[in-house]
C-alpha cells in the first residue's frame, strides 16, 4: 500500500508544527512555503512560555508533541525573564531560529519546498487532490493542511492599515498568500478592529540594536528586558488598539517603551512614529530593521479566518483540508500556531487513514483553547476579538477554569488522566 501523503501549505509555525505531526504519525508530508525562509512571523516574534504559554507548551510536550518547544529552548537566548503582565517569559533568538527549525524538518523526512506560492487546486467528488504553485509544479496528496495565515496581501495592509511597511512577509517579492481555503470554497470571516474596521494590525518590530544607546544595549544583553518611560511628547497609546496582540494593549505599554532581546531589539507596538521615537533618550538614533516602514505602520494580519470544527477540518464543499495557525481563527500567537498546527498534521493523516479525529478535551488548555476559538469564530460578534493562552481574553478564561499551571511534572500528571500521554507521537499508518 502506498504511503499516506500530506501537503501542507504555509510554513510558518503552524505548517512546520503541521508537517512534524504528519510525518510522526507515519505520513510522507511536504511542506510549500512561499518566500526563501521558513516561520513568517515568527522571524520577528520570539517570544514563549510567557504566562499560560507555559501551561500550553508543556501539555503540547506531555501529549508527544512538543518538539518545536525544543528546538526554541536550544535557540532561547534568555529563559524565565519578567516583564509588564507577563511572567517566566522565554525569547528564542530569531537569527538563530529559522535554520534550526529547517534542520529539524528536514531531519524528520520533511520535504520543504521554498519559493512555491500556491495558486490554484484540483478537487474531485468532494475531495481535494493537488495544488498548484506558481511555478506549475503540482503537489498531489491524501489530505491538505492550509497554514497560510491571515496576511501578506499588500492591498489589505494598504485599505485597512498604513499602506505597504515592507515587513518580514515580503509578499512583494514572493507574490501574496493564496489560501487553499478560499479556492476550495470554505466558508471564511474577517477579524476586525475596535473601531470596526477589518482585520489587526502586527503587534510588534524589530530595532537594530547598534542604533539604541549603550545602556539599552547592556541591559538587553543581560537581562532580556529593557522598559524606558516615554516622555509626554512621544505619547501614542491611541495606536494600542490596533494591535492583533491585545495581551499588550495596556497601561503598561501605553506609558513605556517595552524592549525585549529577540537577537535584535523587539519593540512591543505595532508602529511607533521615528520622530517620536527619537524623542526618548536612549533612542536619538534610532531605526527599524523590520518592517523597515516601522514608523509609520505595520503587517495587517485576521483576514479569512476558516470555518473550522474542534478537529481543525475544514467546513466546507471538500472534507480533507485541515486548518493551522491564524487559519483556524483569531489566534494570536507562534505557541498558538505550534498547537494547532500539531493537531490538523496528525488528524490530515488520521482522516486520510480512515480513522476517527482527535478533539483535545476540555480538561486540558490547549484543548479548551482549540474547541472554545473554533466556537466564538461561528458568532460575528467575537471575531474581533483576539486570543492566546498568554493574555487578555483567553488568559482570564484559562485562570477561572483552573487550567493555568506551571509546573511541567503536575502538567504531565494532568495530561496523563486524559490517557493522552505521547499521542502526538504514535504512529498511525
Amino acid at each position: 500500500m502506498d504511503k499516506i501523503k500530506i501537503v501542507v501549505v504555509g510554513g510558518g509555525w503552524g505548517g512546520c508544527a503541521a508537517a512534524i505531526a504528519a510525518v510522526k504519525a507515519g505520513a510522507e508530508a511536504v511542506l510549500l512555503e512561499r518566500t526563501d525562509m521558513l516561520l513568517g512571523t515568527g522571524l520577528v516574534g520570539g517570544i514563549y512560555r510567557n504566562n499560560g504559554r507555559q501551561t500550553a507548551a508543556e501539555e503540547m510536550t506531555a501529549l508527544g508533541g512538543g518538539d518545536l518547544f525544543h528546538v526554541m529552548d536550544e535557540c532561547a537566548g534568555h529563559k524565565n525573564i519578567e516583564f509588564p503582565g507577563h511572567a517566566h517569559a522565554s525569547l528564542y533568538n530569531v537569527y538563530e531560529i529559522e535554520p534550526a527549525v529547517k534542520k529539524y524538518l528536514i531531519g524528520l523526512g520533511v520535504k520543504v519546498v521554498t519559493g512555491a506560492s500556491a495558486m490554484k487546486i484540483d478537487k474531485k467528488e468532494g475531495k481535494m487532490i493537488s495544488v498548484t504553485a506558481r511555478d506549475g509544479a503540482v503537489y498531489e496528496a491524501d489530505a491538505f493542511v492550509d497554514a497560510t495565515g491571515t496576511s501578506a496581501v499588500p492591498g489589505n495592509c494598504v485599505k485597512y492599515g498604513n499602506g505597504c511597511a515592507m515587513c518580514i512577509l515580503r509578499c512583494h517579492s514572493f507574490a501574496p498568500r493564496v489560501s487553499i481555503c478560499t479556492l476550495a470554497g470554505i466558508e471564511e470571516w474577517n477579524g476586525r478592529k475596535k473601531d470596526g474596521s477589518l482585520g489587526a494590525m502586527s503587534g510588534s518590530c524589530k530595532l537594530f540594536k547598534e542604533s539604541l544607546s549603550a545602556e539599552i544595549v547592556k541591559k538587553l544583553n543581560e537581562t532580556g528586558v529593557c522598559v524606558v518611560p516615554i516622555p509626554a511628547a512621544a505619547n501614542m497609546s491611541e495606536k494600542l488598539g490596533m494591535k492583533a496582540c491585545q495581551q499588550y494593549a495596556t497601561k503598561d505599554f501605553a506609558e513605556n517603551i517595552v524592549l525585549l532581546d529577540t537577537g535584535p531589539a523587539k519593540l512591543m507596538t505595532p508602529y511607533f512614529p521615528l520622530e517620536k521615537l527619537r524623542l526618548v533618550p536612549g533612542f536619538e538614533k534610532a531605526r527599524y530593521e523590520d518592517p523597515i516602514a516601522g514608523g509609520k505602520g505595520n503587517s495587517m494580519r485576521y483576514f479569512q479566518f476558516a470555518n473550522c470544527s474542534h478537529s481543525l477540518q475544514a467546513q466546507g464543499e471538500v472534507d480533507n483540508i485541515f486548518c493551522a495557525g491564524e487559519k483556524g481563527g483569531a489566534m494570536v500567537g507562534h505557541t498558538e500556531a505550534v498547537v494547532t498546527g500539531t493537531l490538523a498534521g496528525c488528524n490530515a493523516v488520521r482522516h486520510a487513514a480512515g480513522k476517527e479525529l482527535i478533539e483535545l478535551p476540555d480538561a486540558l488548555a490547549v484543548g479548551d483553547f482549540i474547541n472554545h476559538v473554533t466556537d466564538e469564530m461561528k458568532r460575528d460578534e467575537c471575531r474581533g476579538t483576539k486570543y492566546t493562552f498568554s493574555g487578555s481574553v483567553y488568559f482570564e478564561r484559562m485562570k477561572e477554569r483552573g487550567l493555568y499551571l506551571c509546573d511541567p511534572t503536575e502538567i504531565a500528571k494532568k495530561v496523563e488522566t486524559t490517557g493522552l500521554s505521547g499521542l502526538f507521537a504514535e504512529k498511525i499508518c
